[in-house]
């Protein structure tokens, strides 16, 4: 990778998940997802779009079991390849906030690229289960993105009573809100966003 790209790529390996990210922040929406679990394919393939955040992610994992770790182990990789890309996080813009509809849906985003790791979840998802997928997933998904990422993420259902809506809702929101907050303010050219002058860097979680 050349010094003026932000891509990233990680490859997690545990007994129970074998996960590759890469990423391209300056990309233009273009996605190859297979993690086995389709629904969560679905949304990653919404981050990507709505993001315009060229995504490949591979992942093979332990889902005879459940799809928890590879679940997990995903947000995991998503995260550091993230947090890899935006490095430093000179000259973007840092905070994103958008507020995503999808018919009776409604959710709201708020984050900043911080380096300070925080979650803030009020989605209230009706069923346990969308097709084969635990919706309790959701929260362990963006708990790993932003331990991993270093984001301060704010995630508020403002209405919705169908579950898959409310939760693509929410991934868009996150895409339109992460595009915000990592393009480059032009003002700022090479510049940190911090009054501090630098903003710490999210280490690799396990």
């Amino acid at each position: 990778m050349n010094s003026n790209s932000r891509q990233g790529d990680v490859h997690r390996k545990t007994n129970e998940t074998d996960v590759s990210v890469r990423l391209n922040l300056d990309g233009t929406g273009k996605c190859e997802v297979s993690t086995g679990i389709a629904f969560l394919d679905h949304m990653l393939h919404q981050l990507s779009s709505h993001g315009l955040i060229d995504l490949d992610v591979k992942a093979t994992g332990d889902i005879h079991i459940d799809d928890h770790h590879t679940n997990e182990d995903v947000g995991i990789a998503l995260g550091q390849s993230l947090s890899q890309a935006l490095s430093e996080r000179k000259g973007i813009n840092r905070f994103g906030h958008f507020v995503a509809p999808l018919d009776e849906a409604l959710v709201q985003i708020s984050l900043d690229c911080s380096g300070r790791p925080h979650l803030s979840y009020e989605l209230e998802i009706p069923s346990e289960r969308i097709g084969t997928y635990e919706t309790e997933l959701v929260k362990e998904f963006f708990i790993a993105v932003v331990n991993n990422s270093g984001l301060t993420l704010h995630i508020r259902q403002l209405s919705g009573v169908n579950s898959h809506h409310i939760v693509e809702a929410c991934f868009k929101a996150f895409a339109k809100a992460l595009r915000m907050a990592i393009e480059k303010d032009p003002r700022r050219v090479d510049a940190v966003p911090s009054s501090k002058g630098v903003l710490e860097q999210a280490g690799n979680q396990i």
